[in-house]
């Protein structure tokens, strides 16, 4: 193990609330939501018909695809990937070039949950009308999971690990650690980390079905997404990418290149659906250890977090976790660091989560301040019980920050926390 010390050199995000760093950082400043009615879902019957999907024009996606390309195309999951990834590659000021050397220092892990969904459903059809011949060339790399990272390699001739991972909601934050963890070994100079998803009905069906996403905001989508809120009903969905490019510390100052923060390590586990913990539950005691364990394996102790994004989701969890945070922490009422969630702006962005929310997380480090929870003016009692209200700011915060947590919890009960310092 050669620990070496492994920072954030590149970024690039395709949220619903900003399309590019720029465009994301001015909306979670402000606290701009990103989130707007969908007539489609309203007349599939969908009880939540609001959710945040991320606007690309034609225009846009001419700047990472031609025209041919485009035309086979049809998974918005792995084009938000490699929109997000392309970017973070050149913020950092690497090379995009079809005609570039094969890296073999530079890898991928770019996680995805299900991809190119409609094409699966275009599939199903072509073969039962017994027109399977006409699926085209295109129909496998964009329904595998490993489509996003298979794209991106090819795109930037990776010649190190080239995969995908899938943990539900943890998905983009696991990357993060994966990546973390092959380069502090010495394994690879970088790593390209970060998760995509889909969005529309038959990625969202399912949540609806299940009754966890909010009925009762259809006719004010911006209000929709409430998590802390004594008044939340449930999440609201969103998709999207973040990507974030790890690179050695070494490597980094050799070529002078910008620096966003370190990470200075995470911590993975699974609740094993016991004691308490379910397919889409957490298992409390599994929470506090992954928590306590990437305090640890940071080498900080839990007084040095001055702010925490949290996965809080609007449902009724948002208590426990914020429960979990406190005795994971051993800190409460006024002496527990800043807290706030992206998804009061962009909804549950499922499997791209994790990423999206690491890459405000980190720009909140690099710009000194803490963004707002919108829709949090009426914190649920039993958070005010544990913290206090102060500690969830409604609006921009300008604050000195060094040290940040992030965690993602799940379904299949399993845990991911990582932890960024300002450099």
């Amino acid at each position: 193990m050669q620990n070496k010390r492994v920072v954030i050199t590149g970024m690039g995000v395709v949220a619903p609330n900003g399309v590019g760093l720029s465009e994301f950082t001015k909306a979670i400043k402000n606290g701009h939501s990103g989130i707007t009615y969908y007539q489609n879902l309203k007349d599939l019957n969908f009880s939540c018909c609001i959710g945040g999907i991320p606007q690309v024009s034609e225009e846009k996606k001419l700047e990472y695809f031609t025209p041919l390309q485009l035309r086979g195309f049809n998974s918005d999951g792995i084009l938000y990937g490699c929109m997000a990834g392309i970017d973070a590659w050149k913020d950092a000021g690497l090379s995009v070039d079809a005609d570039s050397a094969l890296d073999q220092d530079s890898g991928t892990i770019f996680g995805t949950g299900t991809s190119g969904v409609e094409k699966f459903r275009e599939a199903i059809y072509k073969i039962d009308d017994k027109k399977v011949k006409r699926l085209g060339s295109t129909a496998v790399i964009q329904t595998m999971t490993s489509g996003v990272s298979a794209y991106l390699g090819g795109i930037l001739g990776l010649g190190n690990q080239v995969t995908s991972n899938s943990s539900a909601c943890t998905t983009g934050t696991e990357a993060i650690i994966l990546g973390f963890d092959r380069i502090r070994a010495g394994k690879a100079t970088r790593m390209l980390v970060g998760s995509c998803s889909d969005n529309g009905p038959y990625i969202w069906g399912g949540f609806d079905a299940m009754r966890v996403m909010t009925y009762k905001h259809n006719d004010s989508p911006e209000q929709g997404s409430r998590p802390m809120s004594a008044t939340a009903s449930g999440f609201v969905p969103g998709s999207g990418a973040g990507a974030l490019v790890l690179e050695s510390l070494e490597s980094a100052l050799a070529r002078n290149a910008p620096i966003y923060a370190e990470v200075l390590g995470g911590a993975l586990n699974s609740g094993g659906q016991r004691n308490g913990g379910t397919m889409t539950a957490p298992n409390e005691q599994a929470v506090i250890h992954c928590i306590t364990k990437a305090i640890e394996y940071s080498n900080i102790s839990p007084n040095d977090i001055d702010t925490i994004n949290g996965h809080l989701t609007a449902t009724s969890k948002d208590g426990v976790e914020i429960k979990n945070w406190t005795k994971a922490l051993n800190r409460n009422g006024a002496d527990f660091p800043y807290i706030n969630s992206l998804k009061s702006m962009v909804g549950h962005c499922l499997t791209a989560a994790g990423s999206i929310e690491c890459v405000a997380t980190v720009l909140q480090l690099k710009e000194q301040f803490i963004f707002p929870n919108i829709n949090c003016e009426d914190v649920h009692p039993e958070i005010l019980n544990l913290i206090s209200e102060e500690k969830i700011p409604q609006k921009m915060v300008q604050k000195n920050i060094q040290i940040a947590a992030k965690a993602s919890f799940g379904f299949g009960d399993v845990n991911g926390c990582v932890i960024f310092k300002k450099i």
